[in-house]
């Protein structure tokens, strides 16, 4: 008994026509994303380094976009459920060789079909456990993530708070031993203005004592001025008496003569 014929296979397909490309070279590629699941199989076409697997990735989304708007299928649900590449048109074409004759070079082509259905139940329901335990386990590989972030986070804070404490408590110590010195500064400042007021107090006392001294001089040499003033007027008045008593002696020797 044949198998199912292309055109009766079930599912949603897309079907690329006259692709200048060889059926052998496309095949190889849909062989790697066969019974895949969608994602997978995009997976595996966008790793591929081939040009097929770029064809083929645009022929898999138009697939799945067909089966989601033409047969309201969850995108998650489908896989490749064939995918197969048939011999095209081949396009002759000729190279000059020697002595006049001529190469025929075939360009060939290819029909390529990439076909989605829904997964079986049994499958769906071994991938939902299969993601579960994977979403447990990447829950809680996130929880333990977030705690770990959460206490580095907090470490940091209190570093942070005692870094400030710590330069806080620095400028206080700062600001107490600044106004220290600067009460130190107008401390002895203020002794200096003391010294230097008491210094000029001493030094105006000494200049009124010499300022006095010399007055006491000054008056003592006025009164010996004085004295001899007066012993000179004394003596004037003597000098004056005695020349009397010479002129009156000398009067009465004239009278006497004659």
């Amino acid at each position: 008994m044949t198998g199912l014929k292309t055109n009766e296979r079930p599912g949603t397909r897309a079907v690329l026509r006259h692709y200048r490309m060889s059926a052998t070279k496309a095949r190889q590629v849909l062989d790697l994303i066969r019974d895949q699941d969608v994602t997978r199989a995009a997976e595996i076409l966008r790793t591929t380094p081939r040009e097929a697997a770029t064809v083929i990735g645009k022929v898999l989304a138009s697939a799945v976009a067909n089966a989601v708007h033409n047969d309201g299928q969850d995108p998650e649900d489908l896989y490749v459920s064939a995918c197969f590449a048939d011999e095209g048109a081949t396009l002759k074409r000729w190279r000059p060789r020697a002595r006049g004759r001529a190469t025929r070079i075939r360009k060939r082509t290819c029909h390529i079909t990439v076909i989605v259905s829904r997964l079986p139940d049994e499958r769906l329901a071994r991938r939902r456990a299969e993601r579960e335990a994977t979403g447990g386990q990447r829950s809680r590989r996130v929880a333990e993530s977030r705690r770990r972030a959460d206490l580095a986070g907090r470490l940091s804070r209190r570093r942070t708070a005692a870094a400030e404490a710590a330069a806080a408590e620095a400028a206080a110590e700062a600001e107490v031993e600044d106004e220290l010195v600067e009460d130190a500064a107008m401390e002895q400042s203020a002794e200096d203005i003391v010294e230097g007021a008491e210094v000029d107090v001493a030094d105006d006392l000494a200049d009124d004592e010499a300022g006095d001294d010399t007055e006491d001089d000054d008056t003592e040499d006025d009164d010996t001025e004085d004295d001899d003033t007066e012993d000179d007027d004394t003596g004037d008045g003597v000098d004056d008496s005695v020349d009397e008593d010479h002129d009156d002696e000398d009067d009465d020797d004239d009278e006497k003569g004659k």
